[in-house]
């Protein structure tokens, strides 16, 4: 078996889709498939870039041309409107990110308001570990934090990470969040496209959000994807934030 047709028959056993991620640990074992390669992920990242058999659903997420017409419409977003495609991109986001909080840190918490969300083929709800929020501190704290988007807790259940997926607003009310939780010991991290990251630095330099200039990261969506399919620490996405 080609390392094409391993790839292929991964996908078409996950519904004609899958990450790279899940790339990664099931298509080298495909049974009867010969990799004879150190560097199995980058074959397996060559393979769905160059072949026509495969097509790009969204950063980190791949398809087989076969199934072009029969994916969920949570995934492709091509018969949609912009603010529906938005709302399933920002779930596929959320989903990702919690996803590699469970992985890398210890619980997540996703806001209940989300949880009925599509995420690949579960719902957010099924993807956190948390159905309620711990209570670790104040409950006007608590409360604030609640309405993040993603919150990755460690052992200790204390906030590790607090993580905004930004799409069309102008960050505001995600740094405002970050304000109002600056005493945490956690690192405060904005999501959105590449094109967008003059806007974010443009208004995190603003005065009032001087006391946590230095601690809010950005990661662009291409960086999400790495991040999840990550494999090892060494990663340079991996570090900056995990």
């Amino acid at each position: 078996m080609y390392q094409y047709e391993a790839v292929a028959k991964v996908m078409e056993d996950n519904g004609g889709y899958a990450t790279l991620k899940h790339l990664y640990e099931h298509a080298p074992h495909v049974e009867g498939s010969e990799w004879g390669t150190k560097t199995p992920n980058a074959s397996i990242r060559r393979i769905v870039q160059r072949r026509d058999e495969f097509f790009k659903l969204k950063p980190g997420l791949w398809a087989l041309e076969a199934h072009r017409e029969d994916l969920p419409d949570h995934l492709t977003t091509e018969d949609v409107d912009d603010d529906q495609q938005a709302e399933y991109n920002h779930s596929y986001f959320q989903g990702l990110l919690a996803e590699v909080g469970n992985m890398r840190v210890a619980d997540t918490w996703i806001p209940a308001q989300d949880k009925n969300q599509k995420f690949l083929d579960r719902t957010l709800g099924d993807v956190r570990t948390f159905d309620e929020i711990p209570e670790f501190s104040y409950e006007r704290m608590v409360r604030r934090a609640r309405t993040v988007d993603v919150v990755w807790f460690n052992d200790r259940q204390m906030p590790h990470s607090l993580l905004e997926v930004e799409f069309s607003t102008d960050f505001q009310n995600s740094l405002h969040k970050f304000l109002d939780l600056q005493d945490y010991y956690a690192n405060f991290v904005i999501v959105a496209d590449e094109t967008r990251k003059d806007q974010f630095e443009k208004r995190l330099d603003q005065t009032g959000f001087a006391p946590i200039r230095d601690r809010v990261d950005f990661l662009n969506f291409e960086e999400v994807s790495t991040l999840h399919s990550a494999t090892n620490d060494a990663n340079p996405v991996v570090q900056r934030i995990t």
